[in-house]
């Protein structure tokens, strides 16, 4: 039960939410492209502002903590800490791709998309080229491989199981839709990612007290990588 403002930088949007005990209070975004040093710190202030809230009311700070834009991360971080050493708040930092599982996990209607025991999620953010970064979720938004950055070639998941539905969504997913011949793949859900989509992990890390130094804490880049086909053998 926490007021929690929420900064999501990772990819081209900019998006700050409000939440209170797991509830959105307020979202602000641009969906336009890298203006983040413009319009994140902005959009911060009219939250705390229309809503009536200094930052020394919140209980915690959440931030998106990629993989994602080095640019984006290092401004959304910055600010996140930033506020934090003001208002002397604790800080949360949230995987990119582990808020859009587990949004999606939670809310499928909101996309059209049925989901049951045999699905499989698979949110991809844009990388470069045929690049993403990307991680393998089950139906209920939890992980089954580590994150990792992948080249998408033929036969992408070709050895899971075929009878697996597989669900592809975020910035990264529609270019490789001609690529990847699984032949339950579904390619539906979020383009786009949102400070929205944080607020349900960021009120379990709040009651896990799951936070971060604020001194020493840095994004997850996924800078120091070697690309390679994926195999993907959790699922058979």
């Amino acid at each position: 039960m926490a007021l929690i403002l929420l900064l999501e930088s990772s990819t081209e949007v900019c998006s700050v939410a409000l939440a209170n005990n797991g509830k959105l209070v307020s979202l602000k975004e641009n969906q336009e492209g890298l203006n983040h040093s413009e319009l994140l710190g902005v959009f911060v202030r009219d939250i705390l502002e229309e809503n009536a809230i200094s930052a020394e009311k919140l209980d915690a700070i959440a931030v998106s903590k990629g993989p994602g834009s080095y640019t984006g991360l290092r401004i959304g971080v910055s600010l996140a800490k930033g506020i934090c050493y003001a208002a002397q708040k604790p800080l949360m930092a949230i995987s990119t791709l582990d808020a859009m599982a587990d949004y999606v996990s939670k809310n499928p209607s909101e996309f059209e998309i049925e989901l049951d025991t045999n699905s499989l999620l698979s949110p991809m953010i844009d990388a470069r080229r045929m690049e993403v970064y990307t991680c393998l979720y089950g139906h209920d938004g939890q992980p089954l491989e580590p994150i990792s950055a992948k080249i998408i070639e033929e036969g992408y998941f070709s050895d899971i199981n075929k009878e697996k539905q597989i669900l592809f969504f975020g910035n990264g997913a529609f270019k490789c839709k001609e690529i990847i011949k699984h032949p339950n793949a579904v390619f539906k859900g979020p383009d786009k990612v949102s400070a929205r989509f944080m607020i349900s992990l960021a009120e379990e890390y709040v009651n896990k007290n799951a936070f971060v130094d604020v001194a020493y804490f840095e994004p997850y880049y996924l800078k120091d990588f070697v690309a390679t086909v994926p195999k993907n053998k959790v699922i058979k």
